[in-house]
């Protein structure tokens, strides 16, 4: 059996274990090292077997996942989600449909301090449908601002996902947390005119926003003082130069705690709690890398990148069709893969091949995540469908479906846009890192 044939074989056991719900971790090392141990041999398989987990607890980049990973566990911890939430719906005043622009709003914000789509929709969401219920919203606005506001978390830096593609792809993790902010951006605009043509077409989704007057207003935006000053130090600590992505989450950390203690929102038990969250999160994301190392390891000694490269160009494809191709296989298999594991998956074999086609690497990271995004979203299984259904379980999944479809149009709009326009992804990194 020749090298090309093992690794295809091994991809469709992958396939298979997948859809028969074999975490990923366990597929990506199963296949990887049975892989590996059929092009050499076993005690080549065992060697690095090893060596590789040594090698990635000991890498000095991934410390960053668990730093932004506790500070984000800190700062909800902290009631932080709750005031990033008044001062949106402060923000937003009386306009119809506030709440819902609010929930996006503070879903963005608080993304942007933990990385984690599933954490922003479980806090935010928690505090935003009662809120919305009360008001009289309607259970599709409720549920897809809700659900659609969670994907935020991986778009806008910091990302544990681009962390993830950056260490798979060895790209530089300040660029492409660059190249995230204006999508990021944009994304969240187009969210909020989701909300805004949802209620043009039906005032009756969204009431009006509830009055409030000027000095009780102020002082909610004041209230978000906290959020501001850990994004502010943080990630424009990176951009100015002051820090690593490493050193801003330590930083992040020691800031949060500080500010918790001080202002008396953060107990030792709380803190505790939040290090044993983050130890079992991390413990799970480094499990999975290990498991997709090995599996790198095998589709290289396999050559299937190389193998798939030539296969393309002799068959007369252009990139841009080999990318409208990656582009419905991530739609697809993101509907029913979870998205970190998807992309360890499938960025060993992936990735090379965009490289061969002259696609930019950091711009290929911004729209994976994006791709990962409309995944989380999409009926019948996307993961943040089933956190909405957690979050509100009186939510039927045909109003959690309908009322995610104009958030899903607002990513297919940011997807376009990518491919047409790839320089709002690399124009600010381009700027920054010259």
């Amino acid at each position: 059996m020749t090298m090309q044939m093992v690794g295809t074989l091994g991809i469709l056991v992958l396939v298979v274990l997948m859809f028969l719900r074999v975490p990923v971790a366990i597929a990506l090392l199963v296949v990887g090292l049975a892989g590996y141990s059929m092009i050499h041999s076993v005690d080549a398989a065992l060697m690095v077997m090893g060596s590789t987990p040594l090698q990635i607890s000991t890498e000095y980049t991934m410390s960053v996942v668990p730093l932004f990973t506790l500070m984000g566990i800190l700062a909800a911890r902290m009631g932080m989600s709750r005031r990033l939430y008044a001062a949106a719906a402060a923000g937003f005043g009386t306009l119809r449909g506030s709440s819902a622009l609010a929930t996006l709003g503070a879903s963005g914000v608080f993304g942007a301090m933990n990385g984690s789509s599933l954490a922003s929709c479980v806090t935010i969401g928690r505090i935003a449908v009662p809120e919305m219920r009360a008001q009289g919203y309607r259970d599709t606005l409720i549920a897809g601002s809700v659900a659609a506001g969670g994907t935020l978390g991986i778009l806008i830096p910091p990302s544990i996902i681009f962390v993830v593609y950056a260490l798979i792809t060895e790209q530089s993790v300040a660029r492409l947390f660059a190249a995230g902010i204006i999508p990021g951006f944009l994304l969240t605009v187009f969210y909020c005119l989701a909300v805004v043509g949802t209620v043009l077409l039906d005032r009756t989704a969204a009431p009006r926003g509830v009055h409030t007057p000027w000095p009780e207003r102020l002082r909610a935006l004041a209230g978000a003082w906290e959020a501001v000053i850990l994004f502010g130090v943080t990630i424009g600590g990176i951009y100015l130069g002051f820090f690593t992505p490493t050193e801003a989450a330590a930083v992040g950390v020691a800031l949060a705690l500080l500010i918790g203690f001080a202002m008396r929102t953060l107990t030792l038990r709380a803190m505790r709690d939040a290090v044993i969250e983050t130890t079992v999160i991390t413990s799970v994301l480094f499990l999975v890398l290990l498991g997709a190392t090995f599996f790198s390891y095998f589709v290289v000694q396999a050559r299937l990148p190389q193998m798939m490269v030539g296969f393309l160009n002799g068959a007369g494809f252009t990139p841009m069709a080999v990318l409208m191709v990656v582009i419905a296989f991530y739609i697809i298999a993101g509907i029913v893969l979870d998205g970190i594991g998807l992309v360890l998956a499938t960025v060993p074999i992936i990735y090379p091949v965009m490289m061969g086609m002259g696609f930019d690497p950091v711009w290929f990271g911004v729209l994976l995540v994006v791709l990962v995004e409309f995944g989380l979203l999409s009926p019948p299984v996307g993961m943040n469908l089933f956190v909405m259904k957690t979050v509100a379980p009186d939510l039927s999944f045909r109003d959690i479906y309908v009322g995610v479809m104009p958030f899903l149009c607002a990513q297919g709009v940011l997807i376009v846009l990518l491919v047409a326009a790839p320089q709002v992804a690399l124009w600010l990194p381009g700027v920054l890192y010259p």
